[in-house]
């Protein structure tokens, strides 16, 4: 199978269906497929020969989207940037995969000339906005629009199965981010497997991409819609009144968010003036949902069925999913859910055997969903890939009857006074806390126990609580030694592009001047 595949059935059963929807640009599927043929004859024009990278960057658009079948179509490899990160990171990962094309919208296009000057390999840079080039672009820049309109439709190369279709780059959360390379064949598989374990995407539905479009996350919903049929509303980035708006103006039925995002949109003042009925489907990651989210999320959204899914960008992205009828069990709310029909899944200690149901180890998994590998670096890529298995570098364990239960990443596990705490279980906690809207939790240095667990807590508005109040709270669910010993109150918890806590930045200036992050 390949990527453009959904398109071109799209095209045969419905070619006046919307196939995008950005602001008031409503573009149908025939349009869609005219424009991706002639933008690939374009990037053809351009140079771009077989399996080379294009990369982009750009906030959410209708043209993202245009680009994500363009360059398969022209037989090209795509590299989606973090929109997040700094100069350098960009650079580093436009030279590591030796991208010879970069596209760029308005938002970005005044880092064109210190990217161009980073990566002399970079051949030509594509400026896909809706006016003229900022002042301080480079000569030579490639006007979107003029390029797709002056290029001629070209044949669909169906670049697909085992060819790669992207250089995915990890976050960078640990040292150099690592470009994560994905076939057609392994997005086809999650996107297939999921859909097959529980349906999430309605054929002929309209999907919402709110999430950052670089993002695995948001491209599973982007494969599925796709491959299904349906139309994708775009909006620009996470706003919670942009997105309730887009819900309420053009019918939205399946989002796919993580919950931080699903609490602002629930927990807002204005929440209730926009018609959010149409939602028939939520699938949400990064973390559990508490009930008390749960039971927001569901007067908020009240024909929406909620499905959660665990995953990682090596695995395309889905392993484990959390079904709507696994939500209506409070005991299930804590897991990350079973195997997904395409994926197998163990837990594993050191050596790489699996434990018993119960016991913590690392989370492997493997299927036809596993990553090729990381791009130029085969010592990382043996590394995570033994006998076939991902290692996750997550730590959890599955019960009796095989829900899977991160209990943290392993780097993340805290040692105090020679106990080992998982800092989920204490969040989860902490979370059933009326007044923490939100919250994160660390380790930080300390003289007797080495480390001791400390708690980073945004309140709910209005709200007040005390340390003390927090560790009675806390030690009436978990163990006693698992209480936060410390807290500070913050407005807002530092987030990564796919809605995750960054606890990097939490932990810094705790741990300033050590030579290790944990004792």
């Amino acid at each position: 199978m390949y990527l453009t595949q959904g398109l071109h059935r799209a095209v045969r059963e419905a070619p006046d269906r919307p196939a995008t929807i950005f602001g008031d640009r409503i573009r149908t599927v025939a349009e869609h497929a005219d424009r991706i043929a002639r933008l690939a004859g374009g990037l053809r024009s351009l140079g771009i020969a077989d399996g080379e990278r294009v990369a982009v960057l750009s906030l959410n658009s209708d043209r993202y989207a245009e680009l994500l079948l363009a360059v398969p179509w022209a037989n090209g490899v795509l590299n989606p940037v973090n929109t997040r990160w700094s100069p350098q990171e960009i650079i580093y990962s436009l030279t590591d995969c030796d991208t010879s094309m970069l596209v760029v919208d308005d938002t970005f296009a005044p880092l064109v000339p210190g990217l161009v000057d980073g990566h002399p390999g970079l051949k030509t840079v594509v400026y896909a906005g809706d006016g003229p080039p900022p002042d301080g672009t480079p000569d030579g820049v490639v006007d979107y629009e003029e390029l797709l309109a002056g290029s001629a439709p070209i044949p669909d190369a169906r670049r697909g199965g085992d060819a790669i279709a992207g250089v995915f780059y990890t976050g960078g959360t640990t040292g150099f981010p690592k470009g994560v390379m994905l076939t057609h064949a392994s997005i086809l598989t999650s996107t297939l497997g999921a859909q097959a374990t529980h349906p999430w995407c309605i054929p002929g539905g309209r999907v919402l991409h709110a999430a950052p479009m670089f993002h695995l996350a948001d491209l599973a919903a982007w494969a599925t819609q796709t491959l299904v049929g349906g139309t994708h509303v775009i909006v620009p980035a996470f706003d919670p009144v942009g997105v309730m708006a887009a819900i309420a103006r053009h019918r939205v039925t399946t989002a796919a968010l993580v919950p931080t995002k699903i609490q602002m949109l629930v927990d807002h003042p204005d929440r209730s003036r926009y018609d959010l009925s149409s939602v028939r489907a939520i699938l949400y990651g990064a973390s559990p949902i508490s009930g008390a989210l749960l039971e927001r999320a569901v007067e908020a959204f009240p024909e929406a069925a909620l499905t959660q899914a665990y995953g990682m960008t090596e695995l395309s992205p889905i392993t484990t999913l959390l079904t709507p009828d696994d939500h209506r069990r409070d005991d299930r709310l804590g897991a990350a859910g079973r195997a997904a029909v395409h994926a197998e899944v163990r837990i594993v200690d050191e050596a790489g055997e699996e434990v018993p149901r119960g016991t913590v180890g690392e989370i492997v998994a493997r299927g036809g969903h596993v990553m090729a590998g990381y791009w130029g670096k085969p010592d990382e890529t043996a590394t995570a890939l033994r006998d076939g298995w991902m290692h996750t570098g997550d730590g959890g364990y599955m019960d009796d009857d095989g829900y899977v239960h991160v209990v943290d990443r392993l780097k993340d596990m805290i040692v105090t006074g020679g106990e080992n705490v998982y800092s989920v279980e204490v969040e989860n906690a902490l979370a059933r806390h009326p007044a923490v809207a939100a919250c994160a939790v660390i380790g930080v240095p300390d003289a007797t126990l080495g480390e001791r667990v400390h708690a980073v807590v945004v309140l709910q508005p209005g709200a007040r609580v005390t340390l003390d109040e927090l560790r009675e709270h806390t030690k009436a669910l978990v163990a006693g030694y698992k209480a936060p010993r410390s807290v500070e109150f913050v407005d807002t918890l530092p987030l990564s592009g796919a809605g995750k806590v960054l606890k990097r930045e939490l932990r810094a200036p705790h741990w300033e001047g050590a030579e290790r992050q944990v004792s």
